[in-house]
């Protein structure tokens, strides 16, 4: 037992009783046992002072943000697609609307100049194909920004998990053992309840993969690039805009379960393009979207 000092503080060894024990031969032996004191230099307790009572505090601060951490996922994350759609159509038409209107003037004076007169079928031609540029660029619009404000609703709502996650990782319980040249120190971790809740739901998301894998696996290779997208599987189906060719867009989730998704309905884009169209040995239909326009 050797005493050490250093700039960090003393530790010290003292005997402070013994052991007694019957050896093989019946004779009663007595060992030594001693009690190790660590003690801090002036400088070094007052900064473990307030290191403990900065830490205390974080643990507090954790404990009873995580209390509330219960209500707060049992209640459903909300999304408003029409929402978020009207958010960005209206922040984006003060921008589409003057330079729309520019370009229907510049195109009416061109077919003035070409003697093409309004009314006639050219005239309708390049009218309908400045409309459908114009309710091109507005679906885009829409969808670009819904999935904008989707992430900013999402990151919204996993602040205060993040807030908590960090105050946790702020609050360890540190001890000095024994001192060899610096002040060693065991720690214990805080409970990680969010990464509990993480945990959970990456086991629910991997078991519903692993559901739709068994259910659809069968055949799947010979499909290639085709998606399962039967409107009989799908829930919480609401439209949200059009591709170029006029097929409807819809953002549903799968009956089984799953993140909410963007995308086709197998049926709509059978009417225009069967051949982005195949049927699975299930009975439900897959789509290629590679071929959808």
């Amino acid at each position: 037992m050797v005493n050490q000092v250093n700039p960090w503080g003393t530790v010290d060894y003292k005997q402070t009783g013994t052991n007694r024990f019957q050896d093989s031969f019946g004779k009663w032996v007595e060992t030594p046992t001693y009690t190790q004191t660590t003690n801090l230099s002036p400088e070094q307790q007052k900064i473990f002072e307030q290191s403990q009572a900065a830490e205390s505090n974080l643990a507090g601060l954790a404990n009873e943000q995580s209390a509330k951490l219960k209500d707060y996922l049992n209640k459903p994350f909300e999304f408003n697609n029409q929402d978020a759609a009207n958010w960005a159509y209206d922040l984006g038409a003060q921008r589409l609307d003057p330079r729309f209107a520019q370009d229907e003037d510049k195109l009416r004076t061109t077919l003035a100049n070409k003697g093409i007169r309004e009314g006639t079928a050219a005239w309708d031609t390049e009218m309908a194909r400045l409309g459908q540029s114009k309710n091109d660029a507005y679906n885009n619009l829409m969808l670009t920004g819904r999935g904008q404000a989707f992430s900013e609703a999402l990151a919204q709502r996993n602040q205060p998990i993040n807030e908590i996650t960090a105050l946790l990782s702020g609050s360890q319980v540190s001890n000095p053992a024994q001192m060899s040249g610096g002040t060693p120190q065991t720690s214990v971790g805080g409970v990680d309840y969010t990464g509990l809740v993480n945990q959970k739901y990456q086991s629910e998301m991997n078991q519903y993969q692993a559901k739709m894998g068994g259910l659809f696996g069968l055949g799947s290779a010979a499909l290639g690039m085709f998606k399962f997208s039967d409107e009989h599987l799908k829930t919480d189906v609401e439209r949200v805009g059009r591709t170029d060719d006029g097929t409807p867009i819809y953002t549903y989730r799968y009956k089984d379960g799953g993140p909410t998704q963007m995308g086709v309905m197998a049926q709509d884009v059978e009417k225009k393009q069967p051949d982005a169209v195949k049927m699975h040995p299930s009975g439900f239909r897959m789509v290629d979207y590679g071929k959808v326009h």
